[in-house]
């Protein structure tokens, strides 16, 4: 650009002006709100996709203002755009990213299936912001024009999928994994609470042989660990990136070498290890790496709302219920019943479970619907996953500080009742056999006597034996234990 470069103002974000301004594009002029940075595109997009409650997340604008901000500085250094307009647009996007003009960005998920509009609003307000900071009239695209200047190098079908997945990996590195590593710590330390506490198993709903309570928690240990693990295994596909492929994958209008520097650049930024796609049409016509991070947190929600259902049921009760463990009472839990406390962490556990699975499912459905050189389902794509990401991040963080971190065992509901198990009768069976350990479990059944009485009364064995055998404690460790 040829002129004095214009003195960068230090002006606050924000604009005081109200009504209207005239903004254009190439379908003509139409009135904005004076008092926000977005432009004509944006307006068309609010008039004609006004559609629910559902907004772009906020982490896909913060993740655009990465976006812009590797592209300026990568078209800086290559002598594309001046060095002062380079460094404007990235000062303007450093405030994307840190969220300082949210309030610019009120676009709904259901829009052109490309993300056309969220990345044009993001070059308007970038661009808006930039002229008013160096004293220039908003909606001029003079000195940085959205189109010619922000956007440079891009295409809405590259830089959207791009956007996605900086946002998938931030959301995963800053937000997902630290919780579920505190969530798999949170139960890992009670497993080895309760490791020496032998009680009742249960399966199909039915009394089973002994297990100590720590052994069934370090199974919820496991599960959260194992399905971090898979989760972790999403990330290097997210690190690939579609910046460079521009409208169809071949790159026009992306000068060469664009796609390597601003992967690098982007890395540089985000301190995560971003780089280019090696197959930009696979990068832009489908969405499978989207899908097998969406398929991870499937499967913690899929851990996670079984570990929560079986905490609710071991704390059912007090007194009908099987009353194992105390949860911490979050709040009174009848409008119509005094006293009542209901285990609410865990219902609302579950039902973010549930809806993981729904956006998954959505997720899946949108990866698959690509058409030849692009797929058409971005939005709802980044959308569902980052909704996933918010909900089960936050779900995670209250089950374990509001109930897991304060359960405390009820000895004398589990001692009680592992003292009358049936299911005890299963170590008798290498001593008598089973047609004989079954009878002893029958009759004690039947006639109410406990296991022991029973097992005396049948003849097949004495008091000593019966309990010289039938140790709780012992049947719950392995035969290869140590």
């Amino acid at each position: 650009m040829d002129g004095p470069v214009p003195e960068i103002l230090d002006l606050p974000i924000g604009i005081d002006a109200t009504g209207l301004r005239r903004e254009s594009d190439a379908l003509g002029a139409i009135d904005v709100p004076a008092d926000r940075y977005w432009g004509a595109q944006t307006q068309r997009s609010l008039e004609h996709f006004s559609i629910g409650d559902d907004h772009m997340p906020p982490g896909i604008h913060h993740a655009y203002g990465h976006v812009k901000m590797a592209a300026a500085l990568v078209n800086g250094k290559a002598g594309r755009l001046p060095g002062w307009l380079a460094d404007l647009i990235a000062r303007v996007a450093a405030e994307v990213v840190s969220g300082d003009l949210d309030e610019h960005f009120p676009l709904f998920v259901w829009q052109t299936g490309s993300g056309t509009q969220t990345n044009m609003n993001v070059n308007e307000v970038i661009s808006n912001r930039a002229i008013q900071l160096v004293g220039g009239t908003l909606g001029s695209k003079t000195p940085v024009h959205p189109n010619d200047h922000v956007n440079l190098g891009q295409s809405s079908n590259d830089s959207f999928p791009t956007a996605t997945h900086v946002a998938a990996v931030l959301a995963l590195h800053d937000r997902v994994l630290p919780e579920l590593r505190a969530l798999h710590a949170a139960l890992d330390a009670n497993a080895g609470k309760w490791a020496d506490v032998p009680k009742t198993g249960r399966t199909h709903l039915q009394d089973a042989v002994p297990l100590t309570v720590g052994q069934e928690w370090s199974g919820y240990a496991a599960q959260i660990a194992a399905t971090t693990a898979r989760l972790e295994t999403a990330l290097p596909g997210l690190y690939e990136l579609a910046a460079g492929g521009t409208a169809v994958g071949t790159g026009l209008n992306a000068p060469r070498g664009f796609a390597g520097h601003f992967a690098a650049e982007l890395a540089e930024l985000t301190g995560h290890p971003f780089v280019t796609a090696p197959n930009k049409f696979a990068a832009l016509a489908g969405a499978d790496a989207m899908a097998a991070a969406s398929a991870g947190l499937r499967g913690v929600a899929t851990a996670l709302h079984k570990i929560a259902n079986d905490v609710r049921w071991l704390g059912s009760g007090p007194r009908t219920g099987l009353g194992e463990l105390r949860l911490p009472e979050n709040e009174p839990g009848s409008s119509i019943m005094p006293g009542k406390v209901n285990p609410t962490q865990c219902e609302a556990t579950m039902m973010v479970c549930t809806r993981v699975l729904a956006d998954d499912s959505a997720l899946a459905h949108a990866a698959a619907s690509g058409s030849f050189e692009l797929n058409t389902m971005r939005p709802l794509i980044a959308s569902s996953f980052l909704h996933s990401a918010r909900i089960l991040t936050d779900a995670a963080r209250n089950f374990r500080v509001f109930c897991l971190e304060g359960i405390e065992l009820n000895r004398e509901r589990i001692d009680r009742d592992l003292g009358r198990s049936l299911m005890l009768v299963t170590a008798l069976t290498p001593e008598i056999g089973y047609d004989k350990a079954a009878q002893i479990a029958h009759s004690a059944d039947t006639t109410r006597a406990t296991l022991r009485e029973a097992a005396i009364a049948s003849g097949f064995l004495s008091a000593e034996e019966f309990d010289r055998i039938v140790d709780p404690r012992a049947m719950t460790v392995p035969p290869d234990a140590e």
